[in-house]
């Protein structure tokens, strides 16, 4: 069952020394595009974070997000250069008593200054890792339930949709025949008129010619035949399994080459009625796959 684009899953974990939540969103893009907001003691965890996320899902734009609080300073595996942010504050303070003005530390401001921060070259502990790694694949099975839920409602709406084009398509069958001999019948009465005002001989064969090229201008069998493949595969994919966004995209894209063809060739008002149905309603289709991964 084809999965949309569009989802929402998050999680949450507390334990002991630490506490986190994940947040997983997306809309719909080309190829997968993931996005991160994590703290940047972990920025380097992101390369083996998107393998597991491409394991969930192979299209869209995707923005993950960690809230992270951690209890013990000594689990990110971070620490302050406390002698060079010390002989700082005394050169700063020095500097203040020479000119005579009080000075206060803005302790804050050592939070943005990332070279007072060393980073243990241990990284961060492996139980907070683990933890991390289990709530960022709950987020994502919460997010591939809800991209399923709402494909699962895009399914069923394109299938109701496929039923009325195939019905139109059968209309567009039904009406080919009468307009072929309506077409059939004009050209041979024109010819006869047109032959009768010169005197002219009247020949069969010749007439059978005509007719048979006209036919073949105006039969649209072929497409027709092309046209109901298409809908037929449409239908099997999306009850097949795998993603199947891009496939459902390019017979649309097939289907909407045949009935064009159909509609240029009939030349009758009640087939380009049907055509113009047609087309309305499979670019409502289109509109819809392009939401499914």
């Amino acid at each position: 069952m084809p999965a949309s684009m569009t989802g929402f899953g998050r999680s949450e974990s507390a334990e002991e020394k630490w506490a986190h939540g994940f947040e997983v969103k997306s809309v719909n893009g080309r190829f997968l595009d993931v996005k991160w907001r994590i703290p940047s003691a972990l920025r380097s965890l992101e390369t083996a974070w998107e393998k597991i996320v491409r394991s969930y899902g192979s299209r869209g734009r995707v923005d993950v997000s960690l809230n992270l609080e951690v209890k013990s300073p000594d689990i990110l595996g971070v620490s302050l250069n406390l002698p060079l942010v010390a002989a700082m504050l005394d050169q700063v303070a020095k500097l203040a008593a020479m000119r005579g003005q009080a000075f206060e530390p803005d302790y804050n401001r050592l939070l943005s200054m990332s070279s007072l921060w060393r980073d243990d070259s241990s990284g961060p502990a492996p139980a907070l890792l683990d933890s991390l790694e289990r709530g960022l694949r709950a987020a994502l099975e919460d997010w591939r339930a809800s991209r399923q839920s709402e494909g699962a409602v895009l399914a069923e709406d394109l299938r109701v949709r496929l039923a009325r084009l195939r019905e139109l398509a059968q209309a567009i069958a039904q009406r080919i025949p009468g307009v072929l001999n309506e077409k059939r019948t004009g050209l041979c009465q024109r010819v006869r008129e047109a032959l009768a005002q010169v005197g002219a001989e009247y020949s069969e064969d010749r007439m059978l010619q005509e007719v048979a090229v006209l036919t073949d201008r105006l039969d649209v069998s072929e497409e027709l035949t092309r046209l109901f493949a298409h809908l037929d595969r449409l239908e099997q994919t999306l009850s097949g399994a795998a993603e199947e966004g891009k496939r459902l995209d390019f017979l649309i894209q097939e289907a909407f080459r045949e009935i064009n063809t159909c509609g240029n060739k009939a030349q009758d008002v009640e087939v380009s009625r049907l055509v113009v149905d047609f087309k309305t309603e499979l670019e409502r289709c289109r509109e819809q796959v392009q939401n499914l991964e």
